[in-house]
């Protein structure tokens, strides 16, 4: 019975268009346990747990359906090597930003013998900030985030897994006034705003999603213009775009940044641009 239930949400949710992996991750979520104990937790269970559970199960399975993310059901998404809390007022970390923590990592690794200054613009969860200060320990990372909701998503994932990152609430056309940094990295809002988003995408803050115009890049080159003041000479810019915006990217920063790369995500779109400060 118990393998029926995760076979049945699995093949509803195919009926219904949402991905089947929603149907492990919510009844992960409700047996308090891995993929791989799933169905041995299942197996274990009396009709009447079983019972029990099936109607837990459909309440989280309307939820899914009326188009809430299985992220924001579940309170947690899995980002590089750590989880994260998430819910209504923050963005959901994406796999493909991960690379552009990698990209940054990158750049560090060439100048490991420093103790580099970090600066995460537009934070959101705290993803970016605290996966490096993670996985580079000497580094010294501010995490910068203006909307309320979001920052009290922030300072919950610094307080259980990077106590040492810094969580400055502001805009970043105006926080951290005085101060220079190594790095500069931002995932800012940049979809267009004619854009059509699917359903789950939707619940989340269109204030994170959206770049402020139809090319989706006003923000963007906010951000930029932030990080040119923020950034030492010759300190490293790591952002993230919309695949339309590269050329664009890459040509206002021609004027004050040198060694401008555009580069791809794992889907072959161009995602990334890195550059050093003039």
């Amino acid at each position: 019975m118990g393998k029926d239930l995760l076979r049945q949400t699995r093949d509803y949710f195919k009926a219904q268009g949402i991905a089947e992996i929603d149907a492990s991750l919510l009844l992960e979520h409700l047996l308090q346990c891995s993929r791989s104990e799933v169905q041995l937790k299942l197996l274990r269970m009396s009709d009447d747990e079983i019972n029990e559970l099936d109607r837990e199960l459909r309440r989280l399975v309307l939820r899914r359906q009326n188009g809430e993310p299985v992220q924001y059901i579940t309170g947690t998404a899995p980002f590089r090597y750590l989880e994260y809390q998430v819910g209504p007022g923050v963005l959901i970390p994406r796999p493909e930003t991960e690379s552009l923590v990698s990209l940054v990592l990158e750049a560090i690794d060439q100048n490991s013998s420093q103790k580099l200054k970090v600066v995460d613009l537009g934070s959101g969860s705290g993803c970016v900030a605290i996966s490096l200060a993670t996985e580079r320990k000497s580094l010294e990372v501010t995490a910068v985030e203006k909307s309320q909701e979001a920052f009290e998503w922030l300072e919950k994932n610094i307080a259980a897994l990077a106590p040492d990152v810094r969580a400055v609430k502001g805009d970043v056309a105006t926080a951290c006034i005085g101060e220079t940094f190594d790095v500069v990295v931002a995932n800012p809002p940049y979809i267009p705003t004619d854009q059509q988003l699917p359903v789950e995408v939707r619940k989340e803050p269109a204030e994170a999603l959206f770049g402020g115009d139809k090319s989706g890049s006003a923000i963007p080159l906010i951000f930029i213009e932030a990080a040119t003041r923020l950034l030492k000479t010759s300190g490293f810019l790591a952002l993230e775009h919309h695949e339309s915006q590269g050329e664009m990217i890459a040509e206002f920063l021609a004027t004050q940044f040198h060694e401008v790369r555009t580069i791809k995500d794992l889907t072959g779109r161009v995602r990334f641009t890195t550059a050093r400060k003039n």
